[in-house]
């Protein structure tokens, strides 16, 4: 993996590409809070119907390996973000443990993301604001992994975190930094880094779930839930924790008097 270096040179580079950030032209995120993503119904008739209509993608009953990577997309104020979640599966597939690997500017301030249109800005190797909330997931993809399938992805992993590589919205960016760990392992990746983050994910699972040959493949590609199942079933939780804090602070009060 190329590091770039700041410098007139990184500059000149960034002010020539950036005509391509339109809208389309898909980068990483703001390091702040998501904004509210469009989710299906979370109770009542409604609910069941959209999710009757949902495409849902299930994991395999049973599993004989007990570790996974997931490629991930998810909503932000920006462009959205793209980052991998790994840890360990239990026989049905419900992640067990897990933690997050992605590539985004450092701090929670949006001056490093809009600096980093221009030039290169350090950046961050871990979890952002949002990407442990199942509410915002907007795409993922999944490869099962053996104990020592796992070890070796994971220390790959560790190596691109010790290169603290710079973050650059066009140079390399979040979905570079997903598709480098994607390559490693074997799989086909987008030709492209500049897409939207929900289309480099669906775009790397659909040119990896239905493969017949996975000779070099490190792990095994599999079916999961939509996200927008996902997404519900994280949404649901909300609603039911919500409420039960509601009954909680009512019957504090009605004690109190």
């Amino acid at each position: 993996m190329q590091q770039y270096t700041p410098g007139l040179l990184a500059g000149l580079c960034a002010l020539a590409l950036l005509p391509q950030l339109t809208p389309a032209a898909a980068i990483a995120q703001v390091a702040t809070p998501p904004t509210t993503v469009a989710a299906v119904p979370t109770s009542g008739a409604l609910a069941n119907g959209a999710l009757a209509n949902v495409a849902t993608r299930e994991v395999a009953p049973q599993t004989t390996k007990h570790y996974f990577i997931e490629f991930r997309a998810r909503a932000a104020q920006s462009y959205g973000h793209t980052f991998s979640i790994f840890g360990r599966i239990n026989a049905q597939g419900k992640i067990v443990t897990s933690e997050v690997a992605g590539l985004h500017p450092f701090t929670e301030s949006a001056i490093p993301w809009m600096i980093g249109h221009l030039v290169v800005v350090p950046s961050e190797i871990g979890a952002s604001d949002g990407d442990t909330e199942d509410q915002y997931v907007l795409a993922r993809f999944r490869i099962v992994l053996s104990e020592a399938e796992y070890k070796k992805v994971t220390k790959f992993i560790k190596q691109l975190q010790d290169k603290s590589p710079l973050w650059h919205a066009v140079l390399y960016n979040c979905n570079a930094f997903v598709g480098d760990i994607a390559r490693f392992m074997g799989l086909e990746t987008p030709t492209s880094t500049l897409s939207m983050p929900q289309e480099y994910i669906d775009t790397l699972r659909d040119l990896n779930i239905k493969r017949t040959n996975l000779a070099g493949v490190i792990g095994t590609p599999v079916e999961v839930e939509d996200a927008s199942v996902l997404r519900a079933a994280a949404l649901r939780a909300i609603e039911r924790q919500n409420e039960r804090q509601k009954k909680s602070a009512t019957s504090s009060k009605s004690s109190s008097q």
